[in-house]
């Protein structure tokens, strides 16, 4: 009843906003919950310099390799060259409608749309174009542009964007600067916000025909830079755009300070930190407590050349863990998948690993508000779950779920018992030192990894199923295959990181919505398929209170954790950087999401 109740009043909202007369007025913001923090007037984002100095150059290093400069296809999904349209470097080349503020759980300002209309409803929202928007090649930025992205993306882009038209009932045109998108019944709250982050492509310079191919030959785009120089695999090279239509405007003041941005790629993280240390880059994002506590004892560091800098995290902690692939017959119990979430040996881990600098994660959402740990389920979460009685264990429903705690000997007498009981529950028995199933087939799998920091978590682990009887085999690839495999699921299990958001929304579809269970190229590496996951995230996309959205993340945060389908391994409170001291931040806090590398600077440029 609640879902048609939400199909009227989208449809109705739809209807009024069609009719003659109906208006809207532009805002220059719109945000998930509530208002926009900033004025219309705001003069530059709070987490900027808006006095940096403009020149220089930042080089930037990653594990990995390239083979496209074509971000939105399915087949350089995972291999395309980093900064293109970027989270971390930022969008140096493809802009979006809108920007998302770092400092706001999920606001967005005004980018290539000036403005935006919409109704309370959200039923509707309308683009205007900024009409000072131009392309690299000096062209400006149409309506017709809007509406040939969608509709070439429909065609033959990648998810999410081969998918956003399927929420959309009409696309119109309202004047040479201006695009209405009004929804149909499958859209909801969130999803306005979400289409305002799609990219815009150039129609005069864009061939439909052979879009979906990847290529090396850099395309035209509206954003700061250009591409300069591509070295297939090894190097990809920006040059400001010295006619950067957006230079001036606020939501630029303080970003894109550079003059050139390379990055480099490295085979393994190993090469990638020799070579930061070599001075071939000049950035390190360092997630690895061993590497940051034991690794910074060279020249550099001790002359000052390199800075190294802490920051508290402000944001949930994300999951990072052993993904099962519930695809495979043998992780389709979920006894089976809770039997080896407590053979896992954190403790026994972080201290003879990591220095003790992890700490355990008990949710999707860890420390943060979102979070559903060590919290009873409220009356809406109660509501939300009530139509999936056996989707949520009962300790994790009333908030008494805690992982198992070891004695940290990496063969914990009682724990092992405990999973060996869920085992044989499930029909296995232990036999000459193998675990065996009904049809006595020995419990083995392949565990997949991508680095050497995943391997020896890997060999802790596979030491505790060992003494079980189960068989996990190890196999490290490189990153290309590693994606490939990614994106076809094959694999037994995996180790994944899934980051986490102040807003949650339409990209745990992706991850974990049914439908996404045998699209290839989806997020969904674990193969849920759930109902109550379904209802979660619906709830969550469409709850207009920030109170509300919260019990229906709690709920979401619930189900995901009564099904195991990740054994959740650890978190850092902190994040680290090490930079050149060329490199320059700004001053005070950094922004809610973290910092924000578009928004440093190199010291050296010309004031």
């Amino acid at each position: 009843m609640r879902q048609l109740l939400g199909a009227l009043a989208v449809a109705a909202g739809a209807l009024i906003s069609t009719l003659p007369g109906a208006h809207a007025e532009p805002v220059h913001g719109i945000a998930m919950h509530g208002e926009p923090a900033l004025p219309a007037d705001f003069s530059h984002l709070p987490y900027v310099n808006p006095d940096a100095p403009k020149g220089g150059k930042v080089n930037y290093g990653v594990v990995g390799t390239f083979d496209s400069v074509r971000p939105f296809i399915v087949k350089s999904m995972r291999t395309t060259a980093r900064g293109l349209a970027d989270p971390v470097f930022g969008n140096l080349v493809y802009e979006t409608l809108m920007q998302r503020s770092q400092d706001e759980p999920f606001t967005l300002y005004g980018m290539l749309a000036e403005t935006v209309e919409w109704d309370d409803e959200r039923s509707f929202i309308q683009y205007n174009i900024n009409p000072a928007a131009r392309w690299s090649d000096g062209e400006p930025v149409t309506a017709d542009d809007v509406i040939f992205t969608m509709e070439l993306m429909k065609e033959k882009g990648r998810p999410p964007y081969s998918t956003r038209l399927k929420r959309v009932a009409s696309m119109e045109k309202v004047g040479p600067l201006s695009v209405r998108f009004t929804f149909n019944e499958t859209s909801n709250r969130e999803f306005p916000l979400i289409l305002s982050l799609s990219p815009v492509l150039p129609k005069h310079a864009t061939d439909p025909e052979t879009f979906d191919q990847s290529t090396l030959e850099p395309g035209i785009g509206s954003g700061p830079y250009v591409v300069s120089e591509v070295k297939p695999g090894e190097r990809i090279t920006y040059t400001r755009n010295k006619d950067y239509w957006a230079r001036d405007l606020p939501i630029k003041r303080g970003i894109d300070n550079y003059d050139q941005i390379s990055v480099e790629y490295f085979l393994s993280e190993t090469s990638q930190f020799e070579a930061f240390k070599k001075g071939v880059f000049d950035v390190y994002p360092d997630g690895s407590a061993t590497n940051w506590s034991r690794s910074y004892d060279f020249p550099a560091v001790t002359s000052g050349e390199i800075v190294r800098k802490e920051y508290d995290n402000k944001t949930p902690s994300g999951m990072y863990g052993f993904v099962f692939n519930t695809r495979r017959h043998f992780f389709e119990d979920v006894r089976v998948r809770r039997a080896l979430t407590m053979l896992f040996d954190f403790e026994w881990s972080n201290r003879s690993l990591y220095d003790n600098s992890y700490t355990r994660t008990h949710s999707f959402w860890d420390g943060s508000d979102l979070s559903s740990y060590g919290k009873p389920a409220d009356a809406r979460e109660r509501e939300i779950l009530a139509p999936f009685p056996d989707a949520v264990s009962d300790d994790i429903l009333d908030g008494t779920w805690v992982l198992p705690v070891t004695d940290g000997s990496g063969r914990d007498r009682k724990v092992q018992r405990a999973a060996l009981t869920l085992l044989q529950e499930a029909g296995y028995r232990i036999e000459n030192g193998k675990l065996l199933d009904a049809n006595d087939k020995p419990f083995a799998f392949n565990l997949m990894t991508q680095n050497e920091g995943q391997e020896k978590l890997a060999i802790a682990f596979q030491r505790s199923l060992s003494a079980l009887g189960i068989e996990m085999t190890i196999r490290t690839v490189d990153d290309a295959q590693y994606q490939q495999r990614s994106q076809t699921f094959d694999y037994d299990m995996i180790m994944k990181a899934f980051s986490s958001s102040l807003s949650p929304g339409t990209e745990q579809l992706n991850r974990w919505g049914s439908a996404s269970r045998d699209q290839q190229g989806s997020f969904n590496f674990a193969g849920a398929a759930s109902p109550a996951i379904d209802a979660a995230i619906d709830a969550m996309l469409n709850e207009r209170t920030a109170e509300g959205f919260r019990s229906a993340v709690r709920a979401f945060d619930r189900v995901l954790l009564s099904g195991h389908y990740v054994i959740p391994a650890f978190h850092l409170g902190k994040s680290w950087v090490a930079h050149r001291s060329r490199i320059a931040e700004p001053d005070g806090e950094p922004p809610l999401y973290g910092y924000y590398l578009p928004a440093w600077w190199d010291t050296t440029a010309a004031p």
